[in-house]
């Protein structure tokens, strides 16, 4: 009946959906998952703050990936009337990682960057960047490119910098796209491209990338460029 569920949701009948989803929930750990998401956003329901965080906990009692990913991110942002945790937040997005939840490895690593809700790693940073990369995590390609440019928690690479930017960039990262260009503009692991380096800040910019904005629009106004 799960597999019902699901279909149903990814059809958009989400009224079939959230029918079978609460039929589920007793003891079914990916239908307390998915019925939490949809309180949480309303999604042929109310949104009721309750039971996300009922449905959330009760299925990551079961170690449900998703269920504590979902649950870190409330801990990380104070929502659903959960108070701003960021240790718990940081305890939570560990086990989902542990649990090989992409993004969960990203937000693992970005904490450890920061040093939020832990202490600040930036080889543990990088470990965990990776181990998003190797799962197609888009962000963490982009951040784990930083750190081979600037050698925090690995020694510096050119290589790896180039290919973890363009590996985010050919994602449609705007972050991506403007860490690439910036390598094309100062020839940092590729050859010196100062039209590709024009080129990939314009699409930045197209994606909302604050900075990239700054600079076409610069560039504008001086009379550098008409487009």
């Amino acid at each position: 009946m799960i597999k019902k569920a699901h279909e149903a949701y990814n059809k958009e009948d989400f009224k079939t959906a959230f029918e079978l989803y609460t039929e589920l929930a007793s003891t079914n750990a990916d239908a307390m998952t998915s019925l939490g998401f949809m309180y949480q956003n309303a999604i042929a329901c109310q949104r009721d703050d309750k039971k996300v965080v009922e449905y959330y906990e009760k299925a990551a009692e079961l170690k449900q990936p998703y269920a504590i990913f979902n649950l870190a991110i409330l801990y990380m942002n104070g929502l659903c009337g959960v108070e701003h945790d960021q240790f718990k937040a940081h305890e939570l997005h560990m086990q989902a990682a542990e649990l090989e939840v992409p993004p969960a490895m990203y937000e693992v690593a970005l904490m450890l960057e920061r040093g939020l809700g832990c202490l600040q790693n930036y080889s543990e940073a990088a470990f965990w960047y990776e181990e998003g990369a190797k799962r197609g995590h888009l962000e963490s390609f982009n951040n784990l490119g930083v750190l081979y440019k600037d050698g925090h928690g690995v020694e510096v690479d050119e290589s790896r910098c180039f290919l973890c930017f363009k590996k985010a960039a050919d994602g449609g990262i705007g972050e991506g796209l403007y860490n690439l260009g910036q390598l094309y503009d100062q020839g940092f692991g590729c050859e010196q491209d100062h039209d590709k380096a024009l080129d990939l800040c314009r699409k930045a910019a197209y994606k909302g990338h604050t900075k990239a904005k700054e600079i076409i629009k610069n560039l504008q106004n001086d009379g550098k460029i008409v487009f």
